[in-house]
Formats: structure tokens, C-alpha cells, sequence
């Protein structure tokens, strides 16, 4: 194994469940406790902002070498990969709610960058310029 996160992913652990069947378990964990009332849109993005926040703050003073090398110390290793947890069940549930195709809204979002932002030296197609790239869009 190249580093702790792969070890402890492959100690007992399962086959890897398809997106859907993870939405799935994380749907019925929640109407199991009646917390569905709770899971609306709005609540569900602070989530995912609060736990997106605890990812950064691992790695807030961290130089740009030490962040490179935090997946080597099994205990770093080990909060980066339960925040990552976090955040994709938050951003999952989110989506669930909203009826949005996640990996759908990925592949469309690829899809529009590239035309955005053509490789340099190719031609952007005509009227697609390159716009700031913290637009809206």
C-alpha cells in the first residue's frame, strides 16, 4: 500500500458500493432516526460547508510540502479521509434531496470548462471566449 489511507480502506473493508446504493444507505440511516425533517436543502448545504471547513482547517499552517505528505502520518491520514467522508455524505444527501445527478452535473460541468477553457494553443469554438474563471457560470 502506497500510504495509511489505502491500509486502513483495505483492512475489512467491503466492496465498494456504486454512488446510488451509497445515497441509498445514507437515506434510509437518516429516515431510520426521523431526521429527514431536518435534511432540507438549506440545512443540508450548511452541512457540508461546516464539514468542507474542517477539511480545510487540517491543513490550515501546513506548508505546501507538508500538505503534500499528510496521507504518510496514519493519524493525519485518518482525519483528511473522515472529513472526506463528511463532506461527500453531506454533498450525496444534498443532492438526494434536490434530485440532482451528481456525477451527471459533474460530467455537464466538465464538459462546459473544456469549452471554456480550450487547451493553450487551441482555438476556443466561436463566441466562447475564456471568461474569468470565477464567473457564475
Amino acid at each position: 500500500m502506497e500510504n495509511a489511507a489505502e491500509e486502513e480502506a483495505a483492512e475489512g473493508a467491503a466492496a465498494p458500493e456504486d454512488l446510488a446504493a451509497l445515497q441509498r444507505r445514507l437515506a434510509d440511516f437518516a429516515a431510520a432516526r426521523d431526521w429527514q425533517p431536518f435534511h432540507t436543502p438549506k440545512n443540508l448545504a450548511s452541512a457540508l460547508s461546516v464539514e468542507a471547513a474542517e477539511l480545510v482547517e487540517i491543513f490550515q499552517w501546513l506548508t505546501p510540502e507538508q500538505s503534500a505528505r499528510v496521507m504518510a502520518d496514519a493519524a493525519a491520514a485518518h482525519r483528511v479521509t473522515d472529513e472526506v467522508a463528511d463532506v461527500l455524505a453531506y454533498l450525496l444527501q444534498f443532492c438526494g434531496v434536490l434530485g440532482i445527478d451528481p456525477l451527471a452535473a459533474l460530467s455537464a460541468k466538465i464538459d462546459r470548462n473544456e469549452r471554456r477553457f480550450p487547451v493553450p494553443g487551441e482555438r476556443a469554438p466561436e463566441g466562447q471566449g475564456s471568461p474569468d474563471r470565477h464567473s457564475p457560470e
